[in-house]
């Protein structure tokens, strides 16, 4: 395997988790009878531009097929992350009626319809075609089309240069980085800005996040292999946020290299951050297997000794990242019983490899267990608050990244 920017031979491991099936790959009953196709789950480091990444394992259709199960607007949390944003973003860059803003991975309409209640023209590019029709039942204009140089181009005939593109969650998403960045650029219009967010890999190994890992995530991000990948394609990182959505992320705000706009002095803030904490030297990308080890043998320690005790165990959040903590350690439906979710599209279903049931809400409240694992550690304050009911019963939370903590 060659790095997926600079084409560098990647021989350095930064974690192997072993094998797991794709993270959003949920099941239908039907499909209990049938195996699954596991792949495996190994990321490198690239001694060359550092970046990090996983093996194209299964190709990028498959892990975004139509009936992909994940839905933005089931979070609260994100809603108002996505308003926020709008709100913010509509007057720095002064967008009107005559602006044309276009989001990359426009999964449900989460974001866009906040722009529309605005009056700006906006465009979604989402590939998987059931959360595209959401969108579309929404009223927003929605093509159902992987992005890349070739769309850019068949948009800039067809419906001109963007004002504004906004790419959340989506750069780690996408196996040809170059391809999807120069789309961009070429999509860009030449005073326009991208915003792109994703999370830090600074926080990730910083915060033990390795349950982040996922098929579906290619790349692991730092802000200087983000810039590179952008300066190689014209485009300059003028501001840079630092946001607490994921774990930890950032948002970086980007033009073409001629464009006007100033730097701003979080840029280098946050490349001197990335500096101080050796994330410039391939010394820094060892010893993160032992940390992910060390979390795995802590979260199995203690759902043998609550089974032991005859305590019940449930989980809330069928979230990707649960999929692969759970997958890692081999947790199967004899430790956790059942995983509640707010989302109906997951509901019915299984969680993919541990096969544990997705039930909804109700379930959870009848159940009453002694103990609910919150696998999407990233929404704790949402769903302790939305779940406080479990502690009248007796019930505590579990939390196992950063590490192993009852509440």
């Amino acid at each position: 395997m060659d790095c997926r920017f600079c084409a560098t031979p990647l021989v350095d491991v930064f974690l192997d988790l072993g094998t797991s099936p794709p993270s959003n790959a949920y099941l239908a009953l039907e499909a209990l009878q049938s195996p699954e196709t596991w792949f495996p789950l190994k990321l490198f480091t690239c001694r060359q531009c550092h970046l990090v990444q996983v093996d194209e394992v299964q190709g990028h259709a498959e892990l975004f097929a139509s009936d992909y199960a994940y839905h933005s607007s089931y979070s609260r949390s994100w809603l108002e992350h996505a308003r926020r944003y709008v709100d913010k973003v509509v007057p720095r860059l002064g967008l009107g009626p005559d602006s044309l803003v276009v989001e990359l991975a426009s999964n449900d309409g989460y974001l866009l319809q906040y722009m529309a209640e605005r009056s700006v023209p906006c465009l979604g590019i989402e590939p998987t075609a059931g959360t595209a029709a959401v969108a579309q039942s929404k009223g927003i204009d929605t093509l159902v089309r992987f992005f890349g140089r070739q769309l850019a181009d068949e948009l800039v005939t067809t419906r001109g240069h963007a004002d504004l593109i906004v790419a959340n969650n989506v750069l780690a998403h996408v196996p040809d980085i170059n391809d999807f960045v120069s789309g961009i650029g070429r999509l860009l219009s030449p005073a326009g800005t991208v915003t792109v967010e994703f999370p830090h890999l600074l926080e990730l190994v910083e915060k033990h996040q390795f349950d982040t890992v996922y098929h579906e995530h290619f790349s692991y991000l730092s802000l200087r292999t983000v810039q590179a990948i952008f300066a190689a394609h014209g485009l300059r990182i003028w501001d840079v946020e630092e946001l607490q959505t994921h774990g930890g992320s950032l948002r970086v705000w980007s033009s073409h290299a001629g464009a006007t706009y100033a730097k701003t002095s979080n840029v280098e803030r946050v490349l001197q951050r990335e500096r101080d904490a050796g994330m410039s030297t391939m010394e820094w990308y060892e010893g993160f297997q032992k940390v992910a080890e060390q979390a795995k043998n802590a979260f199995i320690a203690f759902l043998l000794e609550q089974k032991r005790a005859g305590k019940t165990l449930a989980a809330y959040g069928a979230a990707a990242k649960g999929n692969t903590l759970l997958n890692f350690a081999g947790i199967r439906s004899d430790l956790i019983a059942f995983v509640a979710d707010a989302s109906p599209y997951k509901q019915g279903r299984f969680l993919p490899g541990s096969r544990i049931p997705v039930v909804n809400e109700q379930h959870l409240r009848d159940a009453r267990p002694d103990f609910v694992v919150v696998l999407p550690w990233n929404l704790k304050q949402e769903i302790t608050e939305q779940l406080s009911y479990v502690r009248e019963w007796g019930g505590q939370f579990v939390f196992a990244i950063p590490q192993l903590a009852t509440e």
